[in-house]
C-alpha cells in the first residue's frame, strides 16, 4: 500500500475529529507556554517538527464514539496529556540513545543539548500531571498513570 492510499485512509478515519485535532493543536500551544525562554524555544521546535499525533487522535476518536452525542469537556485536555507524556518519553529516549535525527529533522537534544532536552521532557511530564488532575476524576488519573507505567 503506497503512502497516498495510507494517507487517504488515515484522512477518512480522522475526518470525524478533524475540528478536534485543530483545537488540540491550540490546546498544546497554550499549555506549552512558559515564562522560561528555553522551554518556549524547544517547545516551538518540537511542535514545528510535526508528528502524527496518533495517540491523542485515538483518544479523541474513542471519546467521540463512547460519548453517544454528549459533550466531552475534558477530551482535548486529556488528548494533550497523552501527547505530552509521549513527547516527554521521546525527548528522554533521544538523550539516552544519543539520537541526532527524528523524522528527518535534528532531535531536540542535538539542537539544544542534553540538559535542555531533559528539562523540557520533565516540564512536559509535570504539565501533563497538572492537566491530568484538573478533571478531578480518580479514574482518569488511574488509567493514565497505569498507561504511563506499562
Amino acid at each position: 500500500m503506497n503512502n497516498t492510499v495510507k494517507n487517504n485512509h488515515l484522512g477518512q478515519i480522522l475526518a470525524p475529529i478533524s475540528p478536534d485535532l485543530k483545537a488540540l493543536d491550540e490546546v498544546i500551544r497554550r499549555r506549552l507556554a512558559s515564562e522560561v525562554v528555553l522551554i518556549d524555544q524547544i517547545s516551538s521546535y518540537i511542535i514545528q517538527s510535526g508528528g502524527k499525533r496518533v495517540r491523542p487522535a485515538l483518544l479523541l476518536l474513542m471519546a467521540k464514539a463512547l460519548a453517544d452525542g454528549k459533550e466531552t469537556p475534558h477530551a482535548l485536555e486529556l488528548a494533550a496529556v497523552v501527547e505530552f507524556i509521549h513527547t516527554a518519553t521521546l525527548l528522554h529516549d533521544d538523550v539516552v540513545d544519543e539520537s541526532t535525527m527524528r523524522r528527518g529533522k535534528q532531535t531536540a537534544n542535538a539542537a539544544f543539548g542534553n540538559a535542555a532536552s531533559v528539562l523540557v521532557g520533565d516540564f512536559l511530564y509535570s504539565r501533563a500531571f497538572q492537566m491530568m488532575v484538573a478533571p478531578n476524576d480518580i479514574r482518569v488519573m488511574q488509567i493514565l498513570s497505569d498507561a504511563t507505567n506499562t
